[in-house]
């Protein structure tokens, strides 16, 4: 039976910890759906434990990224494997609220492109986590709601539903960090397409080691936050302009 959702677990090295993740997600969605572990290379720790969990859990299976490394790339992977008309990626630290997977992928249903988990809107909230990030994605995501109207207080967030045939049409560009929810969020503003949100609790990891790079990729996450404020653009001329101009300046 097809899935009404797919999700997708970006993970690097986790080991044994990704059994943890695996079972709040599988405890907390109660819709059809597959879970899509992605590593970047099968010599990642995570992987025996993903083959392992799979056979007890046939939701479960293992996506090799075969873009390179790198999140964004397995990302992309993640949505080129994903089954569902509905994707959500979610990280494997266990720092998002699975229990919200069900509401997003509805969200998606009714309509928006874009269902974004918000820790920057009213009941939202962030625990723990490094201040300067926590203050540099609060910023940001405040200035482009209310300069941009992007439809989120917090597009930068990873922990999102797409509508799977929105990001077949736009695709995906970013090549390097996390950057991936920040670019959707903004094509689809571009092309004055529904975004919509639902407050989140992020909690910070409680185990392994965060690989989140503030300063090697600020530079991208500038280019998408630019990208915002552009004027509309019809599918084909945003994807020629993605082809065309390196920079993806409006």
């Amino acid at each position: 039976m097809k899935p009404r959702v797919s999700v997708v677990v970006t993970a690097r090295e986790e080991g044994e910890a990704i059994t943890g993740a695996l079972a709040l997600i599988g405890e907390a969605v109660s819709l059809a759906c597959e879970i899509l572990v992605v590593c970047d290379s099968r010599q990642d720790s995570t992987v025996p434990w993903v083959e392992k969990y799979a056979q007890e859990d046939t939701r479960v299976r293992l996506v090799l990224n075969n873009h390179g490394p790198g999140p964004a790339r397995a990302i992309r992977a993640g949505f080129e494997a994903a089954l569902a008309d509905v994707v959500v990626v979610t990280m494997a630290d266990g720092c998002d609220d699975p229990q919200q997977i069900d509401q997003l992928t509805r969200l998606v249903e009714r309509g928006v492109v874009v269902a974004a988990a918000s820790r920057y809107s009213k009941g939202g909230q962030q625990v723990g986590g490094p201040l300067l990030k926590g203050l540099m994605s609060r910023t940001a995501g405040a200035s482009l709601r209310v300069l941009a109207r992007v439809g989120t207080w917090d597009p930068t967030n990873s922990f999102k539903a797409y509508d799977r045939r929105f990001v077949d049409a736009v695709g995906i560009h970013s090549d390097k960090g996390f950057e991936v929810g920040l670019e959707l969020v903004t094509k689809a503003r571009r092309l004055r397409l529904p975004v919509a949100e639902v407050p989140t609790i992020w909690l910070d990891r409680t185990f392994g080691v965060s690989h989140f790079k503030v300063v090697k990729w600020l530079p991208a996450y500038l280019r998408w936050y630019r990208f915002a404020f552009g004027p509309k653009l019809t599918v084909p001329a945003l994807r020629k302009l993605m082809d065309t101009n390196g920079d993806q300046q409006p």
